[in-house]
């Protein structure tokens, strides 16, 4: 795919070979022996709207915390 496009609201959020001038998560899972998946590969892209909509729908909160910046 030449362009990372949000799975949940099919926003296009930028070409791979150029800079993408806005953040967002990827996520590649390989599911194991203990799963109904296993064997499968499942992966996505969220825009960070569509992350934070996900986030705000957790009964546990994520943890977050800021990053230190290293010298």
């Amino acid at each position: 795919m030449e362009f990372y496009v949000c799975n949940k609201c099919g926003k296009i959020i930028g070409k791979k070979s150029e800079i993408i001038k806005e953040d967002f998560i990827h996520i590649k899972k390989q599911w194991g022996y203990f799963s109904e998946k296993d064997g499968e590969i499942h992966e996505f892209s969220l825009c960070e709207k569509c992350y934070d909509e996900i986030l705000k729908g957790f009964k546990v909160p994520a943890d977050i915390s800021e990053a230190k910046e290293v010298m």
